[in-house]
């Protein structure tokens, strides 16, 4: 079997007896020809570059391990230092300290020593020693402008050095200006970096500038390329007699979409049927793989893309609307193109066949969560005459979603229920209010349907033995096991059996706090302690959801690896996955799963980002508002974070509570009063008022009103 160079050189220099060596020894160590001997040097440049290997003064390699080095990526803190995320997720992080740091900046790939053991109570500290790789080439940021230059403070409050412009490099920037700076000059240990600035967005309360800030200091792409807009040329806007061979007609089922009331992207619809024994429920997922093809100048821009993006006031979308909008999008009353999935489940929700295949549907109606709500949950009897031919059949989905429900909990999935927190915003794009977003009946169904349908097909495509791309989210480490079951105990707590946990143990906690005053700090503390759910083209499995096996399948207008996923299916369908297929198959789905991994992680910071941004700009308009049932949701040695009802979070910092001088119970998680013995703890209802508002660090700071 081939071993790729690389994988050669790592095993060789793993070895016990390995001492480090130049190129030449190498050469002669491992009979390397001499055409290959311009192969083996860019393989150690590429090794040395991705932290793979390292090569001394001597010029000699070996692996970091063995060397007392660690690779890994900086992550930096507001307040002046940092952690390194080791590559190996099996070692600790290290704190470095700024001096120690050696002008890396947040982000970066770096090699770090390690310089002070851990102790009982702090990390292991380190010094980095080298820069593998730069994550920031560009910074969006602030100007203030002196006479004779300029400098750009950014707005990512981890990157800690302002970026020195020289006047002529300027581009006739002014203080206030939000700018894109490009870095010419990289930091030193006592020395800022130098840059020039490239882009000028618009000053800094401009309508819109906040947003289109976040978007590039993201790099989210907002137009597509030329490539990918003449290949829409290509494609029609509506379902063509061609386009149907070898697809199951589902058009004469009641298939319905339930979605958002501002959701353009219709990528799911659902069909449900009762049998003699049972139901048949259809999830019908928007065929997208059938537009874009494989290598495709709209797939390349896909893949790079990896999702849409949905920020507080627009989404930008993976693919273009002609697609995302239109023809993909499962539109009411127009045909459209499906992979389906069909599933028989008995009485008591278990699987008892199912088939997935090509389909054309064509729904009946685009309904909303809040119409099945009303439908479902307050018998509205406006809505349930206007729907009244699809009511029996909510009612079906409903029963299904329950039952399907109790067998997901039975076999311990986790359920956070925490609710979302939507800004409203007016034409202006000025926030205007804020409101909870429950998850009622209507998500709910839709959750199960769909949840049910990446099961079935991972655990097909698994049993087949073929590549493929798994949404994953691996057992939770020991450590922060530990320490939850130590932070849990303190609040009356307690976890069966820290080793191997099992979603049921933490299942059970999240069940006992349920409607109790702690229950949103459980609920995150919780979260906190479990791996991020990832792709990856192993299956290992979904701890979460304590699923065997799992896969995203349901949203390909929005979703690269569920695109890609639908055309591993047909190609499946269409024994086409040959040998070779399946040898180029395998490094794809690999490539696909790192891709948008990452691609989800900054998604999902931009996404939060911009929330928080309009939230704090919203606040900013309440100074001085007061607010009656603020609950305590978090406790500190510096203050107490309280939550109003609409979700929105800030800080009643303990210097400003002047009646008393207050202690912080690490044990049992309580503020107490030295003098009047006044207590604060999670879960109290106080009365606030908005004290302050930095909208530029997204901080909200009240003081107690009573």
């Amino acid at each position: 079997m081939y071993v790729p160079l690389n994988e050669q050189l790592l095993e060789f220099m793993k070895e016990k007896a390995y001492k480090p060596m130049t190129e030449g020894e190498l050469i002669s160590a491992l009979n390397i020809d001499r055409s290959e001997i311009d192969l083996l040097i860019k393989t150690l440049d590429y090794m040395e570059k991705t932290g793979m290997v390292v090569k001394n003064r001597r010029g000699r390699y070996g692996v970091p391990e063995k060397m007392n080095l660690i690779v890994g990526q900086l992550e930096c803190h507001p307040g002046g230092f940092a952690f390194l995320v080791p590559n190996n997720t099996e070692q600790e992080d290290i704190y470095i300290s700024r001096e120690d740091m050696n002008g890396a900046m947040h982000g970066d790939l770096v090699l770090v020593r390690p310089k002070i053991p851990a102790d009982r109570t702090l990390k292991t500290q380190g010094e980095v020693i080298r820069i593998l790789k730069r994550a920031n080439k560009k910074i969006v940021g602030t100007v203030e402008k002196g006479k004779q230059f300029s400098f750009v403070i950014p707005d990512d409050k981890r990157l800690f050095y302002d970026v020195f412009i020289p006047k002529e490099k300027a581009k006739g920037a002014k203080t206030g200006h939000k700018v894109v700076a490009q870095i010419t000059e990289w930091p030193g240990k006592h020395r800022n970096p130098a840059g020039e600035i490239v882009e000028i967005l618009g000053h800094q309360d401009e309508p819109g500038i906040d947003v289109l800030s976040i978007i590039k200091k993201y790099d989210l792409p907002l137009e597509f390329p030329p490539k990918v807009m003449k290949q829409l040329e290509q494609i029609p806007d509506e379902v063509r007699e061609q386009d149907l061979s070898g697809r199951e007609d589902f058009r004469s089922l009641k298939t319905v979409t339930i979605d958002g009331e501002d959701a353009k992207d219709l990528d799911d619809a659902v069909s449900i049927e009762k049998t003699n024994d049972g139901y048949r429920l259809g999830v019908h997922i928007a065929d997208v793989s059938y537009y874009v093809k494989e290598k495709s100048p709209l797939d390349t821009e896909a893949l790079k893309r990896g999702c849409s993006v949905y920020l507080v006031d627009r989404v930008i979308p993976m693919l273009p609307p002609k697609l995302s909008n239109g023809i993909c999008s499962l539109n009411p009353q127009v045909d459209r193109l499906t992979m389906s999935v069909i599933i028989d489940f008995d009485e008591n929700a278990d699987v008892k066949s199912y088939k997935i295949t090509p389909g054309v549907i064509k729904t009946c109606e685009r309904m909303t969560y809040t119409q099945v709500n009303k439908i479902l949950e307050e018998k509205d009897p406006e809505v349930v005459k206007r729907f009244d031919y699809l009511v029996d059949d909510l009612t079906l989905m409903e029963q299904l979603a329950e039952k399907l429900t109790q067998k997901r909990f039975a076999r311990g999935s986790l359920d956070f229920d925490l609710d979302e927190t939507k800004v409203i915003l007016d034409d202006q794009g000025r926030p205007i209010d804020v409101v909870k977003e429950e998850r009622r009946i209507s998500n709910r169904i839709i959750e199960e349907f769909m949840i049910a349908a990446n099961e079935i097909v991972a655990e097909h495509m698994f049993w087949l033995k073929v590549p493929f791309i798994y949404r994953v989210h691996e057992v939770p480490d020991d450590e922060r096991i530990i320490a939850l079951r130590e932070f849990l105990y303190n609040l009356g707590y307690t976890i069966k059996g820290t080793n191997n946990i099992k979603p049921k143990s933490l299942q059970q906690i999240l069940e006992k706090a349920k409607g109790k005053p702690e229950q949103r700090l459980i609920n995150t503390m919780l979260l906190r302690s479990l791996k991020r759910a990832q792709y990856s083209e192993m299956n290992l499995g979904h701890f979460g959801l304590a699923s065997p096996y799992y896969t995203h399948f349901t949203a390909p207008i929005r979703r690269y690896p569920d695109l890609a996923i639908h055309r591993i299916l047909r190609e499946q369908q269409e024994n086409k996955l040959d040998l070779k297929r399946q040898k180029k198959l395998g490094k794809l789905v690999e490539k696909i799963a790192k891709i948008s991994s990452e691609r989800e992680r900054i998604a999902e910071e931009a996404e939060r980002e911009s929330v928080d941004l309009k939230i704090a700009e919203y606040m900013s308009t309440k100074i001085g508002q007061v607010y009656d049932d603020a609950i305590i949701s978090g406790v500190t040695p510096f203050g107490i974070f309280v939550e109003l009802d609409n979700t929105i979070e800030g800080l009643v910092h303990v210097s400003n509570i002047e009646d008393d001088y207050y202690h912080f119970n690490e044990k049992t998680m309580i503020l107490y009063g030295e003098r009047t013995g006044r207590t604060f703890r999670i879960g109290d209802i106080v009365k606030v008022k908005v004290y302050k508002v930095n909208v530029t660090e997204r901080q909200i700071d009240f003081v107690l009103a009573d």
